[in-house]
């Protein structure tokens, strides 16, 4: 990897594409700490020093960098794109138009892109609004006294709202950029970025309050759990195919063997954002509610993520969700509809259906091997709580976390390593 960084360096267009990234994403990071007019920074400073974790605002406040609990500019981050995103893909399956659009190639997927974005603002303007009305009641940060937003009136809530939104176009606009003028996968960079740039100091915290041992225990852990998802990411099934010869003329085309690669986790992180989002909306809910009624405290107890039952709830809905997003990304009956096309077929299994079922059952058991490694990866960081004596905000990773940074990490490894040998090969035929 650090090779191919090296080379790349040494490349100048490869050169001026990563520093534009790195310029991007630092421009990026200077927007989260911007306060949102309006905001006191001083009283949200005041008030983050003895907040709680709140689940759903905790992953939220993730993928945001921290920038959602200073309400900063950016204090939405990219998940409303992220939500967005997830939104357009599942109504694929419940609106055909929608699904017309995803086969009709380039100018479909532009028409779907422009959705997403429109959708993307809408979302942004909702979740701008829910955020400040919990900030300004103080269900964001409970038993603060300090007013984070003291000029409590209409117009300073609706600026603020048009701030943050506008905040998330930027970062929609940012990401795009190094998608286009980068090193690509700008969106998934730009959270990559997000986490990274929050663990040093929570690593800081651990060693100063719970010693370094702990902090070199979790770096081990950290190491090794990265290791297994780099292993498990880069696993595939390679269904083999083979093409019928055929004659055009006097030329023969076809008769090549090739292969369908499919990867253990298709469905990526999804699942694991699917589960948290849900599981953290009962505490969410609960914070609206007297603390003494009994399905408050009830709340409290089952929804902590120490507890057993939160656990096999968290690690039922993944299980659910894999499949379920599993099944939309990948359409057996299609795959084996576009083989038929081109002359292409799996040995032992005849065109058609007989494909498609053999690849629906292949599917099936990958995604059970996938599901089971989600679910590892996403309670396990609950589970090395317990030893450590950590509480549940104190966590410097955690499955989606790691999911994440590796996913990204390696994509933009191949995505470098792609453009240097189309510099090579450039080179080469010159």
């Amino acid at each position: 990897m650090f090779k191919a960084f090296a080379q790349a360096f040494r490349t100048p267009d490869l050169r001026r594409k990563i520093l534009f990234s790195l310029l991007i994403m630092a421009l990026y990071r200077l927007g989260t700490f911007i306060p949102t007019p309006g905001v006191s920074a001083s009283n949200v400073n005041a008030c983050l020093a003895q907040q709680e974790s709140t689940s759903v605002l905790d992953m939220f406040n993730l993928f945001s960098g921290g920038a959602l609990m200073q309400l900063s500019i950016f204090a939405l981050g990219i998940m409303p794109y992220i939500t967005a995103s997830i939104i357009i893909q599942v109504l694929r399956v419940a609106v055909p138009r929608l699904q017309d659009l995803h086969l009709e190639g380039q100018s479909g997927q532009s028409k779907l892109t422009q959705y997403t974005r429109y959708l993307t603002i809408f979302l942004a303007i909702l979740q701008s609004t829910t955020m400040i009305t919990m900030a300004a009641s103080g269900q964001m940060f409970p038993n603060c006294p300090n007013e984070v937003i003291p000029n409590a009136t209409f117009a300073t809530y609706l600026f603020m709202v048009v701030v943050m939104t506008a905040g998330t176009s930027v970062i929609m606009w940012f990401g795009e950029l190094i998608t286009e003028r980068g090193v690509g996968n700008g969106m998934s960079l730009l959270i990559f970025t997000s986490i990274v740039a929050t663990m040093p100091m929570q690593l800081w915290d651990i060693g100063m309050t719970k010693g370094w041992l702990t902090v070199l225990a979790i770096l081990v852990i950290i190491l090794a759990v990265t290791v297994a998802v780099v292993y498990v990411e880069q696993a595939q099934r390679r269904i083999p195919v083979q093409y019928a010869k055929r004659m055009v003329g006097r030329r023969t085309y076809g008769g090549t063997t090739t292969y369908i690669p499919l990867k253990i986790n298709m469905a990526g992180v999804i699942p694991v954002i699917f589960s948290t989002s849900i599981l953290g909306l009962p505490p969410l809910i609960a914070q609206f509610g007297d603390p003494a009624s009994g399905w408050v405290q009830w709340i409290g107890r089952n929804f902590s993520h120490q507890s057993g039952w939160y656990m096999l709830t968290n690690a039922a809905l993944i299980l659910a969700f894999a499949f379920f997003y599993t099944s939309i990304t990948f359409n057996p009956d299609e795959v084996s509809d576009n083989m038929k096309r081109y002359g292409g077929f799996i040995p032992g299994y005849r065109a058609g259906k007989p494909t498609a079922d053999y690849l629906r059952y292949v599917i099936n058991r990958i995604t059970t091997v996938g599901s089971i490694y989600l679910v590892i990866v996403a309670i396990l960081p609950s589970i090395i709580m317990i030893p450590l004596n950590l509480g549940p905000n104190q966590m410097p990773f955690g499955g989606t976390t790691l999911l994440i940074m590796v996913g990204v990490g390696l994509q933009t490894v191949k995505e470098v390593n792609s453009q240097l040998q189309q510099h090579h090969y450039e080179g080469f035929l010159k």
